[in-house]
């Protein structure tokens, strides 16, 4: 099972029939703003794999 990762997602608008807003990763205090819901999945999936690879290099998982 992988790492957990707490992410905080701030809804501005919506356009077009998706989410415009900024999300938080709490582990790295980094915020990114998004323009659809397709690229905050994978801001988040690339945040997750970054995450991996760090405890991995560390031996952690």
């Amino acid at each position: 099972m992988g790492r957990a990762e707490t992410f905080v997602i701030h809804i501005i608008s919506q356009e077009n029939s998706t989410w415009q807003g900024q999300v938080t990763w709490l582990g790295e205090k980094e915020t990114i703003h998004f323009r659809s819901m397709l690229e905050l999945v994978k801001l988040m999936d690339a945040a997750l794999l970054e995450s991996g690879e760090a405890a991995q290099a560390r031996g952690l998982s």
